[in-house]
């Protein structure tokens, strides 16, 4: 039973790499995969003594820390939901995570977090805080539980139907979705990451994507803990340009994974300000979002290491496809690759499964995959059926099994693997009292690939300007959901039936900006 849950392979790894180093906090302290079990049972024990239960979800919003992955482990560990949240978000959005979550109690750093408490106090949920201040030390839990007996979580046993995680992944025509994944799901996705990219405890990597999204969570942090590798914190507790490739060199890391818009960043200052020398990589992955073939040659040519490409989702616990490592097959620029420990198929309106080279809608079916969203009966109806998942991306298998993506059917807006949801930014900007229509959609960005611009049509009478526009926004919106550009309009292209179609909104405005392309909906 160990093997089917996500703690009982930690549990086993440290059994097996007790004195591997699992973590480290680029200049601080350094933990090893015995020391970091030792602290998640201590952490898990404190939880039980502050009357978590099984199934109680719990919402974690800290930076990249090591509080973090104590406090996400340990959650786990005592069977309860791990509900990580975006640090950023302002109060309203806390508010809304908090509440559709059901979260039962608010955990974050020792700095605390303004937004987050003040959501917390609203809907009465408990806050706590937690703070780890030597390698060697207990972690600190303010205020501080009942004194708790450091065996109070031993005789807990984990159970693969378990929900370790919930996240939300953004719907395109409600609010997020609320995603539980399993300890199964958490596992079964662990393991095909390590497979893919033959991950070992020899393995050592930087982690540059934030903790709270499963990219980050689960192919930089939790598929290296199960395999017996390292990974480092950076010292800010986010990606830093400045620090990345000292830290990668430092800790000897032999890859990393990042979204398209990190890549940039990295070749950007490789053009710039070049490093002496770069690590000698195993490989390098991208996912989350389209990766330009030229952007790929460049790295590869830059770095001097394969860049594979991938294909993920909330919905599978992370990963769906990969490029192989050479040594298992070329890696295809514009591909997202072959389907890694799970069933793919391309199907058709009527579930008709297609042959090679047919579009359709790709779908999946596997242990890493959730059994359904939280509470919402219609999105369930409609992803699963004919007995799959139906990932709402339009692709197609060549006849050597690497998959393409062509197109999306979700609307969403993709600015730089932040999946937003248009009718999420439509909501906020309806709320002003001087703006009677408005419509967000994406438009081609060469930085994040995708940047989200609106279209608003001011109520009658009203002096409303672009200027106000954006200050609303940055007041009720997280800063990576703000528009880039507002057009001000008095009307917006219908359809023939009369409905508005954001497809049909963006070539219209994108047409007065004479070197706009059409946007280009990738992975």
């Amino acid at each position: 039973m160990e093997s089917m849950t996500l703690t009982g392979l930690l549990k086993l790894v440290a059994e097996k790499f007790p004195s591997h180093r699992a973590i480290s906090t680029s200049g601080k302290f350094d933990i090893t995969h015995a020391r970091l079990q030792q602290l998640v049972e201590r952490a898990a024990s404190h939880l039980v003594s502050a009357g978590v239960k099984h199934g109680d979800v719990i919402a974690l919003t800290f930076p990249n820390t090591i509080e973090f992955v104590i406090m996400f482990l340990a959650v786990t560990r005592v069977r309860a939901t791990a509900a990580p949240l975006n640090s950023a978000y302002m109060a309203e959005e806390f508010e809304f995570y908090l509440s559709d979550s059901e979260s039962k109690l608010l955990i974050t750093a020792k700095e605390g977090n303004e937004a987050a408490q003040a959501a917390a106090s609203k809907l009465k949920i408990p806050h706590m805080t937690v703070a780890l201040p030597e390698a060697e030390s207990d972690i600190v839990f303010s205020p501080a539980p009942p004194e708790s007996n450091v065996e109070s979580a031993a005789e807990i046993v984990n159970d693969p139907s378990d929900i370790g995680l919930f996240l939300h992944t953004s719907g395109t025509t409600s609010r997020p979705k609320g995603v539980p994944l399993s300890q199964l799901n958490l596992v079964s996705s662990v393991n095909n990451i390590k497979s893919v990219y033959k991950l070992c405890d020899s393995d050592s990597t930087v982690i540059v994507l934030p903790l709270f999204h499963v990219h980050g969570l689960m192919a930089g942090l939790l598929s290296s803990l199960g395999a017996g590798a390292s990974v480092t914190l950076p010292s800010a507790g986010r990606f830093s340009g400045t620090t990345f490739w000292s830290d990668m060199k430092k800790y000897n890391a032999t890859w990393y994974t990042a979204v398209p818009t990190i890549h940039q960043i990295l070749l950007d200052r490789h053009l710039n300000k070049p490093e002496s020398d770069y690590p000698k990589l195993r490989f390098i992955r991208s996912c989350s979002a389209a990766l330009a073939p030229s952007v790929m040659a460049r790295l590869e040519e830059a770095f001097g290491a394969p860049v594979l490409e991938a294909y993920a989702m909330t919905e599978a616990t992370h990963l769906m496809a990969s490029n192989p490592l050479p040594e298992d097959g070329p890696h295809i620029p514009g591909s997202v690759g072959k389907p890694v420990g799970q069933e793919m198929a391309i199907l058709n309106e009527n579930g008709v499964v297609q042959g090679p080279n047919a579009k359709g809608e790709v779908c999946i079916r596997g242990p890493n995959v959730t059994k359904g969203y939280k509470n919402n009966p219609e999105a369930n109806k409609s992803a699963f059926q004919f007995g799959w998942f139906h990932t709402g991306d339009v692709g197609y298998l060549d006849s050597d099994g690497y998959l393409h993506l062509v197109g999306r059917i979700k609307e969403l807006i993709n600015r730089g693997g932040e999946k937003i949801s248009p009718i999420e930014v439509d909501a906020v900007l309806v709320s002003h009292p001087e703006i009677a229509q408005a419509v967000a959609f994406g438009v081609p960005d060469d930085k994040y690939g995708e940047e989200i611009n609106c279209a608003v049509i001011p109520r009658e009478g009203s002096n409303i300007d672009e200027a106000e526009v954006m200050r609303f926004c940055k007041k009720n919106l997280a800063a990576f959901k703000v528009p880039k550009k507002v057009f001000m309009t008095d009307s917006l292209p219908k359809t023939a039936s009369g409905k508005i179609q954001r497809r049909l909104v963006a070539e219209h405005f994108l047409a007065q900006i004479s070197t706009a392309k059409v946007p280009k909906f990738g992975a």
